[in-house]
Formats: C-alpha cells, sequence, structure tokens
C-alpha cells in the first residue's frame, strides 16, 4: 500500500510579513525622509551653535539620504512589478495626497546635502547632488500640484467633511523647491541664469501659498463644522504649519540671495517682504501651533494609536524651525533666536520618538500594508 507523502510533507514556509508587504509600501513612508532630513537642515542654520550639532547634523543628513535611496527603489520597484497596487495608491482619496511627499523628500536631502554633506562627500559633489535632487523634486512636486488636485476634482468621492492637512501634501513642494532654490543662486555662473532662478523660485511661492492658504481655509471649516473626524487624521493637521513656515523660509533665503541676482532696488524690496511678510505667517503659525497641540493632546488622551501619520509632526515643525531662523537673520531679535532653538528641541524630541516608533512598527510589520497608516 503506498504511504501518503503528506503525512511527512514539510509545510511551506510563510515570510514574515515585513517581507510580504514590501511591495505594499505606499508613498507616505516618504514623509519620514522629509521628517529625517529637515532635522539636519534645521540644525545647520540655527543661530545658536552647539558643540557636536554640526557632526550630528551630518549623521543625520546621511541616514535621512539612505532611506530615501531604499525608498526610491522600493517604490520604483512597484510601480514596475505591482503597478495594480501602486495605481491603487493613487486612486485612494487619502493616500494620493502623499505623492508630494516623494518630491519634498528629494528637495530636504537634496538642501542637506549642500548645507552639510559638503563636509562628507566633498563641497563639488554635493553641489552637484543637490543640482540633480532639486530637479528630480521640483519636476515632481509641479507634477503633483497639477493631477492631485485634478484627480480630487474628477475622480476622487470628497465628502464635505474630507478636507484634511494631506491635502496639502501634493501643493507645498513648489514652496520647498523655492526655498531650497534660493541656496542654488549663489552657485550660479550666469547673471541672467541666477535672475532666472530667483523668479522661478517666486513663482513656485505664489503657486503654493495662494493654493496652501485655500486648502488651510478648508481645513479650518471642516474643524469647525465637523470637528476632528477621527485619530489616524489628526496628526495631520501639524502640516498645515508646513507651508507656513517654509514660506517664512523661503521669504527670507530669497531676500538673502537677491542681491546677487537682481538689482539693488529689488533686492532691497525682497528684503523688507522677508520680514513684513514672515513676522505676520509667523503670528499665526504660533497659533496654528498651540490649536494642534491642543487637539493632539486631546485625541491621545482618548486613545490614538502610532501611524505614520505622526511623521507630520516632524518636518512642519522643522519649516518653523527653519522660518524663525531666517527672522531672526534678518531683524537680529535675540528672542527669535530663543524660538528658534526651542523648536529645534521640540523638533529633536518629536523625531525621536517617531523614529523610534517607525523602527519598531516596520520591524513588526504593523506599519506596512497598503492603507494609510
Amino acid at each position: 500500500m503506498q504511504q501518503s507523502t503528506l503525512t511527512f510533507a514539510k509545510p511551506a514556509p510563510v515570510p514574515a510579513a515585513p517581507r510580504r508587504r514590501l511591495h505594499e509600501v505606499g508613498p507616505n513612508w516618504f514623509a519620514s525622509v522629509m521628517g529625517t532630513g529637515i532635522v539636519a537642515t534645521a540644525a545647520a542654520g540655527l543661530p545658536v551653535q552647539f558643540p557636536g550639532l554640526r557632526g550630528f547634523a551630518e549623521v543625520v543628513w546621511l541616514l535621512a539620504a539612505a532611506v530615501l535611496a531604499v525608498l526610491a527603489v522600493l517604490v520604483g520597484a512597484c510601480w514596475l512589478r505591482h503597478p495594480t497596487v501602486a495605481r491603487s495608491h493613487a486612486r485612494n482619496a487619502q493616500m494620493a495626497h502623499f505623492y508630494g511627499a516623494a518630491p519634498m523628500a528629494f528637495l530636504t536631502v537634496g538642501a542637506g546635502a549642500l548645507l552639510v554633506g559638503g563636509e562628507v562627500i566633498g563641497a563639488q559633489a554635493a553641489l552637484r547632488l543637490d543640482w540633480i535632487l532639486w530637479i528630480l523634486g521640483s519636476a515632481g512636486g509641479l507634477f503633483t500640484a497639477a493631477t492631485i488636485p485634478f484627480l480630487m476634482i474628477t475622480r476622487h468621492e470628497v465628502g464635505p467633511d474630507a478636507a484634511f492637512g494631506g491635502w496639502l501634501m501634493p501643493v507645498v513642494p513648489p514652496m520647498v523647491s523655492a526655498a531650497t532654490g534660493a541656496l542654488l543662486i549663489p552657485h550660479i555662473a550666469s547673471g541672467t541664469g541666477r535672475t532666472t532662478m530667483l523668479y522661478a523660485c517666486l513663482a513656485m511661492f505664489g503657486m503654493s501659498l495662494i493654493a496652501a492658504l485655500i486648502i488651510t481655509t478648508m481645513i479650518w471649516s471642516r474643524l469647525v463644522h465637523y470637528g476632528t473626524s477621527g485619530t489616524a487624521r489628526v496628526p495631520t493637521l501639524w502640516i498645515v504649519l508646513g507651508p507656513l513656515g517654509q514660506s517664512i523660509t523661503a521669504a527670507g533665503l530669497l531676500g538673502g540671495n537677491a542681491a546677487a541676482a537682481v538689482d539693488p532696488q529689488v533686492a532691497g524690496g525682497l528684503q523688507v517682504f522677508a520680514v513684513l511678510f514672515g513676522v505676520p505667517v509667523w503670528g499665526f503659525a504660533v497659533l496654528w501651533i498651540v490649536l494642534a497641540t491642543s487637539l493632539t493632546l486631546r485625541t491621545l488622551l482618548r486613545g490614538m494609536p502610532f501611524a505614520l501619520t505622526w511623521w507630520s509632526l516632524t518636518f512642519p515643525v522643522g519649516t518653523f524651525v527653519t522660518g524663525t531662523t531666517q527672522l531672526a537673520v534678518h531683524t537680529g531679535l535675540p528672542a527669535l533666536r530663543v524660538a528658534a532653538v526651542i523648536g529645534y528641541l521640540c523638533l529633536l524630541g518629536t523625531w525621536g520618538l517617531v523614529a523610534t516608533r517607525t523602527v519598531h512598527g516596520s520591524v513588526r510589520g504593523d506599519l506596512l500594508g497598503p492603507r494609510l497608516r
């Protein structure tokens, strides 16, 4: 009698959950690169420099660059090998907005290369890397700023209480391009090239600013009429701080570098604009910090599990630090110098917490999957 092989057959090995789900890594993971990279760039320009801060910034920048490379490979492989999964991200009314995180990740790492990477990979290599990442990030950001709102209008089902901080993600990249592009102006040899870059950055500044103001108004309206609408989306309220802080940063950097691109009268006007625009927006940013903090603490007390949306607490806070730094440079006020340092300490605390929880959740496989977590 023939013996059944089923009795002795070894069970098929079951791959670990993270391995099974790596192809489902969504664009929201690029927020971790943004949140890590801003820790390095904010440290580079901090008005008060502490011993070891520069070396710390270099290590963090290298970490952000490494994570960016890994995520670029994973998401690229997802589009090539699992296009159905990738397209489902674009069709998802919440996940689609986070495609704006990828361009900002490229821009943040590129700016970090110019600010702190020169001592690690050499000044010329750092400049070339920044140019490459700035071009890729700017092109990607202009693409998301145009296409994701188009999908919202034509494809996505949007309810009256749907507005959340994630809506800002696809329209903010041009503002990041404006701020990081200002850093490249002194490195352009041609006078016409410097002028073109300055005005291009100003155009992207306006493009992003007006769109962000419209969306912020919609988010405020949704909060008043419908409340916070669930725990997972509450951390995304901090994203509103992103365009506020980044616009202050962009205005300051463009004003500071305008003298190399335009005549003194226009350059002087941009320096004045950096203060007259930056200080009022900084005031509203402080108001939003108080409001977002109150709502976040309220939700934590009611039970808010960890999710990737917690990275919304890092990059926006980092832009507030860089914006405050620019105001400190343009006004010379010691109070703003102190505010920038306090903001950076808060940034370090939130980044350490979110990064630790992300590593823990990734190892367990809890954060890997097709949903916006």
